[in-house]
């Protein structure tokens, strides 16, 4: 348990160094967010790319059945370069 503590015109608080680690909070960017009971502390997600994989991953998985006809044939297609002077 801990109390706010006077800093400058502001509070603060201290958590204690475990609670960091385990909730990833360590030398990060930190967001919050005002619930109805509470203040809600947590990373700031700085770069969509740090899921990609992840999201990419689990993209292919869910549509895995499924064929996009046609969009590789596009690009692949230069008939509308015989038409084209180099």
């Amino acid at each position: 348990m801990t109390t706010l503590t006077k800093i400058g015109n502001s509070q603060g608080i201290r958590i204690p160094k475990p609670l960091i680690q385990q909730a990833h909070l360590e030398n990060v960017e930190l967001e919050f967010e005002v619930l109805e009971n509470g203040l809600l502390i947590k990373p700031v997600n700085d770069s969509c790319r740090n899921t990609w994989v992840k999201n990419i991953s689990e993209t292919i998985a869910k549509n895995k059945d499924l064929k996009d006809e046609g969009l590789l044939e596009d690009f692949l297609n230069d008939a509308d370069l015989e038409e084209f002077e180099w």
